[in-house]
């Protein structure tokens, strides 16, 4: 295991923009940076992250944490492995403690993944190479595809042989898991427990995550064979996700960067034939339709991306699936379509590099009014045929959403409409009623989060302000929160010569308790950090082992909305901009807490008095008097407020 002192190291090395801002493109926005979420699907970036707090939260999917949170989500790592990949990148050696047997466990399988592909690898490289089959029938069909051994090389590509067990053979006397071999899909159960190899008698093409280490393969058929699927590719497990990664996109990463376009094909030999012939900024689906994590993942490079893809029926389709999807990441996409029943790999060792990047460069239809040529010549002169193609070039035009491309949309608009031959204002009018409506749609949605933010909100204010909207959450919870929100964000400063605003409020609060039993938890949970001389802190806690205390952390420090930009410079004219008012907001937090739990007992008092008996009624009363002349006292130092 890590040690304390290595994490600690690490924690404190933690730049949030650096390591986000390697997977996410992230602008900033007031104090805070704002990016289109890499978790789920949005039109409107509502990623933001937090430098002065260390935490992300998107507030449309609700995923939120810290910077090693964010590695072990986006990028599929455990606890220990996003440690290691924080300490490669700041330099920091890492040092060792001891573990418990479930902990070594949990690191060993998600290592021996790993360690596996690459022994796998070693085996088809030096089957391809080094025996008589590999070179005879393997390398020999590589060779008549064009494919020179530098190119096999640079991407790593080797041989399974058609024996049935000959690499599980070798897997097992090097001592691999015998368990974890069915995971990674080199090997198949069959007949109950016994192994044998799942791609015999197939090219093997190493699939590389962004550090260059193999993920999974994909095994091709070695020319044309009615024996089984042309390719079979790694099933899903802890390190092999096949709608997050892009073949080749380890190799060409910088290319892509430098020309910022990306060319995007279909197959592994494509990309291979491609980067051979000198065209480097491109990498394959893998046959499968585009999803979003892929298009992201080309966005952390560029904003342009062309298709290329076969120029039959089946290649139409199968790059208009990814449009809708690239419009809503910002892409600006371009398609090329590869003639004569050509792909791009035929086809570049048909006419050479020079003639396939001057046929890319003069061949680039625009995405969109592409989609629509095609459509109209389907629906022909068929009216309603032509109604549902203007419904949906509508549809697809409001996915041009951002501020930045609104000129773009109505260039596109002005296009399709002269194109539909319909009044350009109709298209207009349809087009944002199909953004109106996902809106309408998305608003009905309120998440938890938002709710959290407004109790956050209803706690730091007087309740006379609160609108109707506010009063309808739990008051109770929202000023339990806010106590533990100045508690982490102004506990450690000095209130007095002898206490901490921590100590303040430990004292303030002595005779009450939260209502919220995880509020509870973590107040007890600060308390005991600074009883022991720790320094319990938004930071600190963000790496608690504990998860329902960092997600507490993380959900009481981040609100979704923010003070505009202008409002510095209001703030600046009147003068009060580097006032320190911690001790206030303390001091207003401590007083409203218990003002309105006081609240609460003089009515659950009240309550009692009206079921009391003669004997109990004077006593109750007096309680009643009591609560009474604190709740003055608590309202004279906070001003008139009107608690409901």
């Amino acid at each position: 295991m890590i040690s304390p002192n290595t994490i600690q190291q690490i924690t404190s090395r933690i730049d949030i923009i650096d390591v986000v801002g390697e997977f996410v493109k992230l602008k900033k926005r007031g104090t805070n940076y704002l990016g289109l979420c890499p978790f789920h699907n949005e039109k409107s970036p509502s990623f933001t992250v937090s430098p002065a707090k260390e935490i992300y939260k998107c507030f449309g999917c609700g995923k939120s944490g810290n910077t090693i949170t964010f590695l072990m989500e986006h990028e599929k790592y455990n606890y220990v492995e996003a440690l290691r990949w924080l300490a490669a990148r700041y330099n920091i050696e890492v040092e060792e403690t001891e573990t418990s047997p479930e902990q070594k466990q949990l690191i060993q399988t998600a290592d021996s993944l790993f360690i596996i592909n690459n022994f796998a690898r070693q085996f088809f490289t030096n089957a391809l190479f080094n025996t008589e089959d590999g070179k005879a029938i393997a390398l020999s069909y590589l060779h008549e595809r064009g494919f020179r051994n530098e190119t096999i090389e640079k991407f790593q590509i080797g041989y399974n042989p058609d024996s049935r067990d000959g690499l599980t053979r070798a897997l097992l006397s090097n001592q691999f898991n015998k368990e974890l071999l069915p995971k990674t899909g080199l090997v198949s159960v069959r007949n109950g427990d016994e192994l044998v190899d799942n791609y015999r008698g197939r090219i093997i093409f190493p699939i590389h995550n962004h550090t260059g280490k193999i993920i999974g393969f994909g095994a091709r058929v070695i020319g044309k064979s009615d024996r089984g699927p042309k390719y079979i590719n790694t099933p899903e497990n802890e390190v092999y996700s096949k709608s997050k990664i892009l073949y080749g996109m380890y190799q060409a990463r910088m290319a892509i960067d430098k020309a910022d376009e990306c060319l995007l094909v279909e197959g592994y030999t494509d990309v291979v034939s491609l980067h051979q012939a000198g065209i480097e900024n491109v990498v394959a689906s893998g046959g499968t339709s585009l999803t979003t994590e892929q298009l992201r993942l080309i966005r952390k490079y560029t904003n342009n991306l062309t298709i290329v893809y076969d120029g039959d029926k089946a290649g139409v389709k199968a790059a208009l699936r990814g449009l809708d999807m690239a419009l809503e990441e910002g892409l600006n996409v371009r398609l090329v379509l590869i003639p004569d029943n050509e792909d791009p790999d035929s086809y570049v060792n048909k006419v050479g590099a020079a003639a396939f990047n001057e046929f890319v460069a003069t061949s680039k239809k625009d995405f969109i009014i592409f989609q629509l040529e095609v459509m109209l010549q389907e629906a022909g002169s068929d009216v309603s045929r032509k109604s549902s193609v203007v419904n949906q070039i509508a549809e697809t035009l409001s996915r041009i959403s951002k501020a930045e491309d609104f000129t773009r949309q109505q260039d596109y608009i002005r296009q399709c409409a002269s194109l539909l031959k319909i009044d350009e204002t109709g298209l207009t009018n349809l087009v944002n009623k199909y953004k109106r409506d996902k809106i309408t749609k998305e608003e009905k949605k309120l998440s938890q989060d938002e709710a959290n933010f407004l109790m956050q909100e209803a706690a730091a204010q007087p309740e006379d302000v609160l609108d109707d909207t506010t009063l309808l959450f739990n008051q109770d919870e929202a000023y339990e929160r806010n106590i533990l929100r100045v508690l982490l964000e102004y506990g450690l400063r000095t209130w007095d010569e002898q206490r901490s605003m921590a100590d303040y409020i430990f004292e303030e609060l002595e005779q009450f308790h939260f209502d919220n039993p995880e509020l509870e938890k973590l107040y007890e949970e600060y308390k005991s950090w600074y009883a022991r001389g720790l320094e319990p802190t938004t930071k600190t806690l963000l790496y608690h082992e504990n998860e329902t205390i960092r997600n507490l952390v993380i959900s009481i420090s981040v609100t979704p909305h923010e003070l505009s930009q202008k409002w510095d410079e209001v703030m600046e004219s009147m003068n009060i901009v580097n006032r320190d008012t911690s001790m206030q907001d303390v001091l207003m937090s401590v007083n409203y807490f218990k003002l309105r739990k006081i609240k609460r007992m003089i009515e659950e008092n009240q309550r009692d008095i009206e079921k009391a008996s003669y004997e109990d009624f004077k006593l109750l009363h007096e309680v009643h008097k009591h609560l009474k002349e604190v709740e003055k006292e608590l309202t004279r130092q906070l001003g008139t407020v009107i608690i409901k």
